[in-house]
């Protein structure tokens, strides 16, 4: 994990120095739109949607669109006068129960871990948190706007830390414009709905669930893999920080260059290099053999063509001696 923020949290006189890092991670599937017939990518273009033309990044602005449809263009220099801070403090303001918090306001989650010199104050902290049953609400500038957060402790198998989550603005929560009408509800059915729920009652444990849909789509994709049907573009790229095989990539640039020099590849060269390398494990060794494989094939070419050439030549001496022969027999016949 890489920190993506430090600074301090503060509560009373005690500072807590700490390092930010971000608790989760989406592994939601996501989807290229792309040329059905060959693979290719969908491009888009930025147009502009008065006179269609493309515009360059550094002719575009940030723009406000009021509610009647009107569009304000702000400047750089309305951008600088807007209210940022780039304070590394984690303020408390103060500490609440936790019941008070509606699981509706959080949004983003951080681990706070302390620096070498914040470590005692930090467990200080953690600890009465945890005793007390409370949170700490905590204002904080992250990405140059102020907002509110908590910090309650978390249990991990590292250890308990200390969580920091971010809360959404009271006017950003939405109020349903809808009513729930349920009708007379009898003790009967609340009973029945009570006996419905000690069934299904348990403990909750994350690992017990998993996301099928995301396994699902690995599946296929596999699948289409080993079967070949991976559509390859001119501009297809390795995206998984794989290593290329280095003999694999030497292999395609010899045969580039036979190709532009309209030789023929030696297919059965490169196969032998290739198993010599799965078998040796040998970077350097297998790209020394298989350039001595590469040396031996061109040689023994070389060699096979001067014998063609001998023999053509030899060819052609023996076929105008025959001939001479012919010439001079005709002449004594006459």
């Amino acid at each position: 994990m890489r920190a993506i923020w430090k600074g301090a949290v503060s509560f009373g006189l005690v500072s807590v120095p700490v390092k930010l890092y971000s608790a989760t991670e989406s592994h939601d599937v996501s989807f290229r739109q792309v040329h059905a017939k060959d693979g290719g990518r969908i491009r888009y273009q930025r147009l502009c949607s008065l006179d269609g033309e493309e515009v360059a990044y550094s002719e575009i602005a940030k723009g406000y669109e009021t509610e009647d449809g009107e569009m304000v263009v702000l400047t750089d220099d309305d951008l600088a006068d807007l209210p940022v801070t780039s304070s590394r403090e984690i303020a408390v303001e103060k500490f609440v129960p936790s019941d008070q918090i509606d699981p509706l306001l959080l949004e983003k989650s951080y681990y706070l871990e302390p620096e070498k010199t914040g470590a005692k104050p930090y467990a200080l902290l953690r600890e009465a948190l945890r005793e007390s049953d409370r949170v700490a609400v905590v204002t904080v500038a992250l990405r140059q706007r102020t907002t509110t957060a908590v910090l309650r402790v978390r249990e991990t198998d590292a250890g308990d830390v200390i969580v920091l989550q971010t809360m959404m603005w009271p006017d950003e929560i939405r109020t349903p414009d809808f009513s729930v009408e349920t009708g007379e509800v009898k003790d009967a059915e609340v009973q029945m709905a009570r006996m419905l729920v000690e069934t299904l009652a348990g403990d909750f444990h994350p690992e017990e669930f998993s996301d099928d849909y995301a396994e699902a789509v690995e599946a296929v994709v596999r699948a289409k893999i080993e079967g070949g049907e991976v559509q390859r573009t001119e501009t297809s790229t390795r995206t998984s920080g794989e290593v290329v095989d280095l003999l694999a990539a030497l292999q395609r640039s010899v045969d580039a260059a036979k190709q532009a020099r309209g030789e023929t590849t030696d297919d059965d060269t490169s196969g032998e290099a290739e198993d010599t390398d799965e078998k040796s494990g040998a970077g350097r060794s297998t790209t020394k053999k298989a350039a001595k494989a590469t040396t031996k094939s061109t040689a023994t070419k070389s060699a096979a063509k001067k014998t063609a050439t001998k023999k053509a030549a030899a060819s052609k001496t023996t076929a105008r001696k025959s001939t001479a022969k012919k010439t001079a027999a005709k002449k004594e016949a006459s």
